[in-house]
């Protein structure tokens, strides 16, 4: 595996997953796959699960973990080719790719939409960046629009919750009051329509989700009827792709709450966090016994162990 972005760079999904089963049962047992390995992770915008769920995998490897938030803490990058570089940024992507590339032997890189620039965010500039310029494997942190390792932890934690092979899935929108980017959402629509379950997204008219990653999949704009009989509810903002970064401020009956949820198969309640209590879902829900989101917290661990045991596995 010389990159991780999306599902198209996994060979075999079920063979991941049975893969991360062993990483579960036993962290340690691949310790020396990583010795003398470094990971560089560059973040450039926020993080707590992916930091440090993916420092942690890595240690669990053996690896040497180099954390830096580029932001704040590093030049500013020129990412177009061919600018004369007179104005704010004062290193270009070339050089940088390549100099990380010498320190070391996988790079993760996080970057987020600016949900400005539709076309250009989703190019997603920065990761395909780092990719054509590196010389070693790299590892989507998250990117303008995909949150891969997520999406995996998600696929994991539902494969190891239900309870029979008709399993339902109902992706929601939620309300939330700033613009969040359609990148956990894309991505978990691309894993879990790899698998066996039947997947349905709902949300209000107005906030489809790129046909690119939801052709053949059933969208409903009524919430209540798409939830009836759900076996898993994830619930997740995302702002308007059409009228590209609008929020929705009008659609506080899309908040999950037991009401809500009585309509389920006594589906469990799943968000990637961080969440916005009584906002996106209910108190009552998200703390009940139903809710799954601390495991798929910690399935990131496993998630990213899974991904970077790969790539050096691959690179053997």
């Amino acid at each position: 595996m010389k990159k991780f972005t999306s599902i198209n760079d996994v060979e075999n999904l079920n063979e991941l997953i049975a893969l991360s089963e062993k990483v579960k049962q036993a962290p340690f047992d691949f310790k020396s796959i990583g010795r003398n390995k470094t990971i560089g992770l560059l973040f450039f915008n926020s993080s707590l699960r992916t930091r440090l769920s993916t420092q942690k995998a890595a240690t669990n490897l053996g690896m040497t973990v180099m954390v830096m938030n580029i932001n704040n803490d590093g030049w500013s990058l020129e990412l177009e080719d061919g600018t004369r570089m007179n104005a704010d940024t004062q290193e270009h992507i070339k050089e940088a790719a390549g100099v990380i590339s010498q320190y070391c032997d996988v790079i993760g890189v996080r970057s987020f939409a600016s949900l400005k620039d539709r076309i250009g965010d989703y190019e997603d500039e920065i990761i395909n960046k780092f990719i054509k310029y590196t010389t070693v494997p790299v590892i989507s942190l998250e990117s303008a629009i995909l949150h891969p390792l997520q999406s995996l932890a998600d696929v994991i934690t539902i494969n190891e919750n239900k309870t029979n092979n008709k399993t339902k899935v109902v992706l929601t929108w939620a309300p939330h009051p700033k613009a969040l980017p359609q990148a956990v959402a894309n991505s978990f629509v691309e894993w879990v329509r790899e698998t066996e379950m039947e997947l349905i997204i709902t949300n209000p008219k107005g906030f489809d989700l790129a046909t690119r990653f939801t052709d053949g999949i059933k969208v409903m704009h009524d919430q209540d009827i798409a939830l009836k009989e759900a076996d898993f509810v994830y619930a997740k903002n995302w702002s308007s792709y059409d009228d590209y970064g609008r929020i929705g401020i009008e659609f506080d009956d899309w908040t999950i709450t037991e009401e809500k949820m009585k309509l389920t198969n006594n589906g469990k309640f799943m968000h990637c966090l961080p969440v916005r209590r009584n906002v996106v879902v209910s108190d009552e829900v998200i703390d009940s016994t139903n809710s799954l989101v601390l495991e798929q917290a910690n399935n990131r661990t496993y998630a990213a162990q899974t991904v970077l045991l790969k790539m050096l596995q691959d690179e053997k």
